[in-house]
């Protein structure tokens, strides 16, 4: 008889693991069930702002994998507007609700893999769910946000949040006609990037035409007489707006877990092994959800990030499916564009360096990101933190007209492979005018550093 795999989660790490196991085990040895409380799976959360904005024009070309698809050649039985409500570990059954005809059902499991990936943060204001405000976490939330964009025929936006999800929103709404103000509750868009690249971000983000309200805490959402949104109001007064974006973050949706006694850690995420298995026997977990191993300060953390999340999935699929993997860490890599800018980073700033007990070594320069002389340069600022006695590279941040968003990644592998500044700043990079100056941006940070960290007294 068939052993039974249950994946709660049809997305990034659900539907990865799910069909990595289906490389490894045959239907008839294994059966594979996987529950999804939306429409759709294996979709590009990520590219939502952009398909919001007019830059990807079909929703369809955001779904790598639809359920038909998976059902038909992976022989998954995906279940669509379907939600799991509860865990019985003892039991190993989880019990699940139809969304859209009703009615409960227990399924019993084998194992069980928990991709319930990270739930939108709001705010605990009045008015928060009122209509007229918009999260951007799965495809029906864009769909939702299109067709108001489409019926109402909005002038103003309000988004809340200046973190990645929040810029591109905001200016998704510039690209869409609308005004917009960008409320943050921090000095700066954008807090995990280093104050002095910040204030780069703020001043591409006014230049644009987004008014920011920085600093400043939002304190009610009203409405008009039909209930619909019409102002947000905040520490610094009322704006008047049409429709009310939330950027402000997520943290992982665990709740499933902790009702059924799963073990829990950094900001709420399950705790997992290499393997991605938790502790509680025949219960995995991935993606989102779950905290990571941090591979700069060794300690857990969580982060949400697809590229995190397929990479979890794939592991824990291969274990599921009777093979061997385990997943080696995170360093935080990150990018995104907007208003012009590349903005990317790895590993700790320096802030996060100070959190982590580390005594940093800051060095910044800005640089060209072809030759000077060759036309269409343009400029890159890169910051590189290092640690004081070592010359470690704790981290790298890069804010760019261009060039930026994929060099953050020689960054990234240096942080992986613990080189120094000190000899990341003599590797042997390829130069050619259209591409860098002879002395890459890079090297130029790194040999900066590797200068910052010799004066120092190491």
């Amino acid at each position: 008889m068939a052993e039974r795999l249950v994946v709660v989660g049809g997305d990034a790490a659900g539907m990865s693991a799910a069909s990595q196991a289906r490389r490894h085990r045959a239907p008839d040895d294994l059966e594979i069930v996987a529950i999804e409380r939306g429409g759709d799976t294996s979709y590009a959360a990520c590219g939502i702002p952009y398909w919001v904005g007019g830059t990807v024009q079909d929703r369809d070309d955001l779904v790598a994998r639809s359920p038909e698809e998976f059902r038909r050649d992976h022989d998954i039985d995906v279940r669509i507007r379907t939600e799991a409500t509860e865990l019985d570990v003892d039991a190993r059954t989880v019990t699940i609700r139809d969304l859209t005809f009703g009615g409960e059902e227990q399924l019993s499991y084998d194992h069980l893999l928990l991709a319930t990936g990270a739930d939108p943060i709001r705010p605990p204001l009045p008015g928060i769910d009122a209509p007229g405000v918009f999260g951007v976490q799965t495809l029906d939330d864009g769909q939702e946000l299109l067709d108001a964009l489409a019926d109402r025929d909005p002038k103003r936006a309000v988004v809340i949040g200046a973190g990645y999800i929040g810029l591109e929103m905001a200016e998704a709404m510039i690209q869409r006609g609308l005004s917009v103000d960008l409320v943050e509750r921090f000095d700066q868009p954008m807090s995990t990037i280093d104050p002095d690249l910040g204030e780069r971000i703020a001043e591409a983000m006014r230049g644009m035409g987004i008014e920011l309200h920085l600093g400043v805490d939002v304190t009610a959402i009203e409405t008009d007489d039909e209930g619909w949104v019409r102002s947000v109001h905040t520490s610094e007064g009322e704006l008047t707006t049409d429709l009310v974006i939330l950027g402000t973050g997520a943290r992982p949706a665990s709740e499933l877990a902790v009702s059924a006694g799963v073990p829990t850690g950094a900001r709420g995420g399950v705790v997992v092994d290499r393997r991605q298995q938790t502790p509680v026997d025949g219960v995995w977990a991935a993606g989102d959800c779950t905290q990571v191993f941090h591979r700069v300060t060794r300690e857990p953390t969580a982060i949400a990030l697809g590229t995190i999340a397929n990479k979890q999935g794939r592991i824990a699929g291969t274990n599921l499916g009777g093979g061997y993997a385990t997943f080696p860490g995170v360093l935080g890599t990150a990018v995104t564009k907007v208003c012009g800018l590349e903005i990317s980073r790895t590993g700790l700033g320096e802030h996060e360096a100070r959190q982590a007990g580390f005594e940093p070594i800051c060095a910044t320069v800005r640089s060209t990101t072809r030759a000077g002389y060759y036309p269409g340069a343009r400029w890159a600022t890169i910051k590189v933190i290092a640690e004081r006695r070592t010359g470690r590279l704790l981290g790298a941040q890069i804010v760019s007209e261009e060039g930026g968003a994929k060099r953050i990644d020689v960054f990234a592998m240096a942080l992986w492979c613990e080189v120094p500044v000190e000899e990341l700043a003599y590797v042997d990079l390829s130069y050619a005018p259209p591409f860098s100056p002879v002395w890459d941006p890079v090297l130029i940070a790194a040999r900066k550093a590797a200068d910052a960290v010799r004066e120092a007294g190491v």
